[in-house]
């Protein structure tokens, strides 16, 4: 008998298991680095097994179809971290619920967005920054959409793309940059974190090291420096 754990995935069910992992992200099931993760994951696997493994430690049954939750509902305030001639930090495991305002005066903002908890749909990020530095630390892999004005500074995107045809998760930053500089990096740009759950998947790493898998066409994962003024 055959084994139905053998049975080929198709285009349909990866698109399928992607959107259970973004309603289980929305549920405050995974952080963001796991959310990328096994996006990517769905896409590279082959088998009905793999595409199991993916979400064998979240609940079971198909996630309801419905629109797209706004980055920042109408009503909620924006959660703001902000350093006047100082330091301010976020790391570590935390719940983003809406937007985020960065504001740095003469100082220092450091978002490590890789552990966190996100809510929506995607995560939206307004950075001010007047002669000092903002950076956002992302998972290497998600869609990062930076935009903004930059006068006597710079705002730059380091991070490794996602592979062509993924609907990676999205990460948008408006940047106001005054004599300062705001940049996003990924993983291979920072200080590693500590993976769990899935870093024991030996076929996906496996998969990572093979390009062109599953009918997906992926390029070369280099690095995107794009600096916008």
């Amino acid at each position: 008998m055959n084994d139905p754990g053998g049975v080929r995935a198709s285009d349909a069910e990866r698109e399928s298991v992607v959107e259970r992992l973004r309603e289980a992200s929305t549920e405050g099931r995974l952080t963001l680095a796991e959310l990328t993760e096994r996006t990517e994951a769905a896409y590279l696997a082959q088998t009905h097994g793999e595409l199991a493994q993916i979400t064998a430690d979240l609940p079971g049954g198909a996630p309801a179809p419905g629109p797209a939750a706004p980055a920042t509902p109408q009503g909620r305030a924006r959660k703001w971290i902000v350093a006047v001639m100082g330091d301010a930090k976020r790391t570590g495991t935390w719940r983003i619920d809406d937007g985020i305002g960065a504001v740095c005066v003469m100082g220092d903002v450091v978002l490590d967005l890789r552990q966190a908890e996100v809510r929506g749909r995607e995560v939206d990020i307004v950075a001010t920054c007047v002669m000092g530095d903002v950076e956002i630390i992302v998972p290497d892999g998600v869609d990062v959409e930076l935009s903004g004005v930059t006068i006597m500074g710079d705002k730059k995107v380091q991070v490794v793309e996602a592979p062509r045809g993924q609907s990676a998760p999205v990460v948008r930053v408006m940047a106001y940059v005054l004599m300062g500089d705001v940049k996003i990096i990924g993983d291979s740009r920072a200080e590693p974190i500590k993976r769990g759950w899935f870093a024991w998947s030996e076929w996906w790493q496996e998969r990572r090291r093979h390009p062109g898998h599953g009918g997906y066409e992926i390029p070369d994962r280099r690095r995107r420096h794009r600096g916008l003024r």
